[in-house]
């Protein structure tokens, strides 16, 4: 009795198998992602949202830019209120921010905290999140999001007198940040590497 063409198929589905079970670990990546305290009403939609894609630049597709943009807004959120804590520290955000925007961002807090004032941040919600560029640097993939957000935001001295902005009015906020993830990292971690204004 001749098995060679069960063998064959046996064969065949093995390879088909294979193939599938490492396309979609390609495109699914490993499970990862932010390890930092998240406040508590943020932790179910951040894990959620987490932005975890193995992007190539050249097939940076529909679907992967809206999974891109959940993790973004989630990023977004999480960065703005960290920055407008009392405390005066990045704890929340910090494993979202690359060296050199942490430590921009922790010299406008020491300034802030100098001067003796304090910032009142209410975040109402993003309005919209677009996807202006993204394209490989290097060894680096780096995304380019335009956001317009809500945002209640004033500037008070040590009397709590405010000096800029308003506690009442909800301001409409343009900001353009840039994250960057390593391309040859197994890692799920996007940076935020810029913010341009």
């Amino acid at each position: 009795m001749n098995y060679t063409f069960e063998y064959i198929d046996i064969i065949l589905l093995a390879m088909i198998a294979g193939f599938i079970f490492f396309r979609l670990r390609g495109i699914l990546g490993k499970k990862t992602g932010f390890e930092g305290k998240i406040p508590t009403e943020l932790k179910k939609e951040f894990q959620k949202f987490n932005i975890k894609p193995k992007l190539k630049s050249e097939n940076f597709d529909e679907e992967a830019q809206i999974f891109f943009l959940k993790g973004a807004k989630a990023a977004y959120e999480i960065i703005i209120t960290d920055f407008s804590d009392s405390d005066n520290e990045l704890t929340t955000s910090k494993t979202l921010l690359s060296k050199k925007i942490y430590d921009q961002f922790k010299e406008a807090l020491s300034d802030r905290k100098i001067n003796g004032h304090f910032a009142e941040i209410t975040f109402i919600g993003i309005k919209s999140a677009l996807i202006k560029t993204h394209k490989k640097v290097e060894d680096n993939f780096e995304v380019t999001v335009e956001f317009v957000s809500e945002i209640i935001t004033c500037i008070k001295d040590k009397d709590k007198k405010i000096i800029s902005g308003d506690s009442e009015k909800v301001k409409i906020v343009h900001d353009t940040w840039v994250f960057m993830k390593d391309a040859k990292s197994s890692s799920s971690n996007w940076l935020l590497i810029d913010t341009i204004t």
